[in-house]
């Protein structure tokens, strides 16, 4: 206990040490005081504590057992399952068109993206090639979703470390890119957008020119957004040098996406196995150094800057002509087809009673989705429905490293390093 006492003009500051004395019922009636400074070593056992499964900051119904000994993480189990959909199971009991919507129920954050994955693993097995207009409207997809996700991702992460503006120049973006798959797809979520051999419908009048404005626009709210956070001291200092993963980890681990290059590996399916031409777009793949939450943040803000230069280029090079291919075993020919002509009449029968018809044979086709490498791998028996459907999720994956990157750490750290690793629970528990 320290006490002041005023001498004169003089202020003196002095140590009040007491000898514990013993009352009559045995109690001490004063305490030793400590000198200034010196914090007593405390001795306790281990806590154990839950954060979820029902909690904002787990972006799911994720539950985290924690072992704390005070503040400080000793030991941390992640349990998964509470929303477990059995999507995989479900898509053995539907026709190659059906399993659509099981896919953008995974991870309803990028829709489209495992809306086009899937599509391409069935197209690759049953050889199909799809035109050259649905491969670039694919790829605009594919990155405006990519743009769609990281938004959610760091207006979440923004709020959960205490940045509510940053939330707010997110979702007005993202609302945004809502009404594109709006007008679009009919749906703002479950987009289930893709068919076999091409799309639902063709993009509608006026999209491109709507996708523009936006890639035009955007940039001004990435700056500001980085304006509010890049430089930002508190910012910096829950993020830096947290949740650190090296290289090494990082790869055993199997980490993908963001996560992976954050620690230093310059691995994205894109540019190491190229699809739908995407080895001809000019992009950057952005590598971080640390491995830490602040160099996931920049990798992720640098990320959409490069996804806004591919649509410009992918808006640049879309081609007219049909968007489905020119078979009608797998699309459904035009209503007025249907209405004038038997055999498409026939073809439109089979179509929908008895689905595409795919050859026996299995496939496997992973796309650079925005939570790391998305695979689809199908089996076929030569029927309308798969005899087994797997899908590689980056989320599941991804939140295998959580452990590892907070032991050690404070029970705070806990939730930006789980926000840090961007994962869906739609998709783990799929």
């Amino acid at each position: 206990m320290s006490s002041t006492t005023t001498r004169g003009t003089r202020t003196v500051e002095y140590l009040v040490t007491r000898t514990p004395q013993m009352g009559v019922d045995g109690r001490p009636t004063s305490v030793p005081v400590m000198p200034l400074g010196v914090e007593p070593e405390m001795h306790g056992e281990h806590m154990l504590i839950n954060i979820g499964p029902q909690h904002p900051a787990t972006h799911g119904v994720l539950r985290l057992v924690l072992e704390l000994d005070g503040e400080t993480v000793v030991r941390c189990i992640p349990h998964i399952g509470y929303l477990h959909s059995s999507f995989e199971k479900l898509g053995e009991y539907r026709d190659w068109n059906q399993i659509v919507p099981l896919t953008d129920r995974m991870d309803y954050l990028a829709p489209l993206i495992y809306n086009c994955a899937y599509a391409m693993a069935v197209e690759k097995m049953m050889g199909i090639e799809v035109t050259e207009r649905c491969k670039v409207v694919r790829v605009i997809l594919m990155e405006m979703d990519r743009i769609f996700s990281h938004l959610l991702w760091i207006g979440t992460t923004a709020i959960d470390i205490g940045a509510f503006t940053v939330f707010l120049y997110a979702f007005q973006e993202r609302e945004r890119i809502y009404d594109l798959h709006e007008a679009l797809t009919g749906a703002r979520i479950t987009t289930s957008s893709t068919r076999i051999g091409g799309m639902m419908a063709d993009l509608p009048d006026g999209w491109t020119d709507a996708l523009r404005h936006f890639i035009n626009t955007f940039p001004k709210t990435l700056d500001e957004i980085e304006t509010l956070l890049t430089h930002n001291n508190l910012w910096i200092g829950r993020n830096q040098n947290i949740g650190v993963i090296s290289a090494e980890d990082a790869i055993n681990y199997g980490l993908t996406g963001p996560n992976l290059r954050a620690s230093g590996v310059a691995y994205d399916v894109r540019k190491d196995r190229p699809y739908y031409d995407y080895d001809t777009y000019e992009f950057d793949v952005p590598v971080g150094e640390h491995g830490d939450n602040y160099d996931r943040y920049l990798c992720r803000m640098e990320e959409m800057r490069q996804s806004l230069r591919i649509l410009q280029q992918a808006l640049d090079r879309l081609p007219g002509g049909p968007i489905n291919v020119d078979d009608p075993r797998v699309i459904l020919p035009g209503k007025t087809d249907v209405m004038s002509d038997m055999e498409s009449m026939i073809h439109h029968f089979k179509l929908v009673m008895e689905g595409v018809k795919a050859p026996v044979g299995e496939s496997w086709f992973s796309v650079e989705s925005s939570k790391g490498e998305l695979g689809m791998y199908v089996v076929s028996d030569g029927g309308s429905k798969p005899v087994r459907w797997r899908v590689r999720g980056p989320s599941f994956v991804n939140i295998s490293a959580l452990p590892k990157m907070v032991e050690g750490q404070l029970l705070a750290d806990v939730i930006a390093v789980n926000a840090s690793l961007d994962i869906v629970l739609g998709e783990i528990d799929r």
